[in-house]
């Protein structure tokens, strides 16, 4: 019988559990001793525990992983997204070992990676790419002589980096001066490769993203764009599907250079080709994401196709579910929003119990969670509570069916977004679909003092 490790933890191991039930696939789940209480221990055939709170202690011990899996004679191991879902070492020691990698190979995780070796290999395959340095920066000098040369604002960026870190804005040479050795020590810390490189910076951009599928056959598909660019730090809070304002004519461009991004590597399973789009819709690549991205509830709401279904099938040998693209459809509107425990004066973590946690009724919503009330927020992981996957036939219906959600999330024990959310939902920039990546920073300042954080 098939059986499934995942390697992840909380939401997305929750919500691969889900699948593999509904197909009959026993299912393992590792936890830590922070996570013990969680659902998704109690919803897996079998939970085992991986170690200690911090995630060197637990979800990033590679090896111990492996072992248990062997130990429990599981045929596949799912690494959700996070944590080992993109570590190259661990999918090539994972099917070493005789054990399906439910992902790209481990060849493709590595190059696309390397965000210096992606660029090269996006620009050789036709896929327009940000100008910026071809190789990567050994000094400041460098660095500086490159940056004078395509001119200022650009971006520093890890080669190895994600989840932007590793990436500063530098408005002049003094901002690059000062920023440099500190990016390359974060990259040295957070990625153990400290090579950096320089991106030209586009103002006012979105982040547009494409979800794309591919199989041991070559056939490869994409299943639409979200827009992503509803962001701070870096970090996205809102993603929706369609992208809004965006011309007709432009999205067939960038969706026929996803699958091309896609065809140049020999993709398989989950990914996710995301681009930077400028204001007057000319899109550049980005990165690569070689897993299933944690916004990946929107494409299943516009096709109604379940994702981690077809990673399943896909890792086993088989074929796409659909190849033919004339057959893949969007439908409707969804929005996501993550719901964060954040202190809102720091925007910090804000672990804690979860006293009440009640959501709405399913309608024409969606939650994603890896808690149910009374369990702890820990303060030794990402402090995503919930996603809430709105939908609706238009977006002024998704914008509105929101806000009936929204309102219908009781959260108390620990502060969180919700009330950001509520008073986005009220605010011009978001209902007209005209943002940007800097748009939510920008709102903020523009409403400096005022609550719009709730929860205790």
């Amino acid at each position: 019988m098939r059986k499934v490790l995942i390697a992840n933890r909380g939401e997305i191991a929750r919500r691969i559990i889900s699948t593999c039930h509904k197909l009959g696939i026993e299912t393992v789940a590792i936890y830590s001793d922070a996570d013990q209480d969680l659902p998704f221990v109690k919803e897996a055939t079998n939970a085992v525990r991986i170690g200690g709170n911090q995630v060197v202690q637990s979800y990033l011990k590679a090896d111990d992983i492996i072992q248990l899996a062997i130990e429990h004679q599981v045929s596949d191991i799912h690494p959700g997204y996070g944590l080992l879902s993109e570590n190259a070492d661990f999918a090539r020691k994972v099917e070493a070992a005789g054990i399906r990698w439910i992902g790209p190979n481990a060849n493709v995780i590595e190059q696309m990676g390397d965000k210096i070796q992606a660029r090269q290999t996006m620009k050789s395959a036709g896929v327009p790419v940000v100008p910026g340095s071809e190789e990567g920066l050994t000094s400041l000098e460098e660095a500086l002589q490159f940056a004078s040369l395509i001119g200022y604002p650009v971006m520093l960026k890890a080669s190895a980096g994600g989840g932007g870190i590793g990436m500063v804005c530098c408005e002049d040479e003094q901002a690059l001066s000062q920023s440099f050795e500190n990016v390359k020590k974060r990259a040295q810390s957070y990625f153990k490769n400290d090579l950096v490189f320089i991106e030209k910076y586009i103002p006012n951009a979105r982040h547009i993203e494409v979800q794309i599928f591919g199989d041991a056959e070559g056939n490869i598909v994409h299943l639409f764009e979200r827009n992503c660019s509803i962001q701070r730090r870096h970090q996205k809070v809102i993603e929706e599907s369609p992208s809004p304002n965006f011309p007709q004519e432009e999205r067939v461009k960038l969706l026929q250079a996803a699958v091309d991004a896609a065809k140049a590597v020999r993709y398989t399973n989950a990914g996710t080709v995301e681009f930077i789009v400028d204001a007057e819709n000319h899109f550049y690549f980005l990165e690569m994401n070689t897993r299933l991205q944690v916004e990946h509830p929107v494409t299943e709401a516009i096709t109604g196709f379940d994702l981690v279904e077809w990673q399943l099938q896909v890792a086993e040998g088989k074929t796409l579910p659909v190849k033919d693209q004339t057959a893949i459809k969007c439908t409707g509107h969804a929005i996501e929003y993550r719901i964060y425990a954040e202190d809102p004066e720091r925007f910090l973590p804000s672990p804690g119990k979860l006293q009440v946690l009640k959501f709405p009724r399913k309608g024409n919503c969606r939650i994603d969670s890896g808690y149910v009330e009374g369990n702890a927020v820990s303060p030794f992981y990402d402090p995503l509570i919930a996603k809430l996957i709105v939908f609706g036939e238009t977006r002024e219906q998704a914008l509105a069916n929101s806000e009936t959600a929204i309102k219908g999330i009781d959260i108390q024990g620990v502060k969180s977004n919700l009330l950001l959310f509520d008073r986005l939902l009220q605010d011009v920039m978001f209902q007209s679909g005209v943002y940007h990546t800097s748009s939510l920073t920008e709102w903020l300042a523009n409403h400096k003092g005022d609550k719009i954080y709730g929860g205790n």
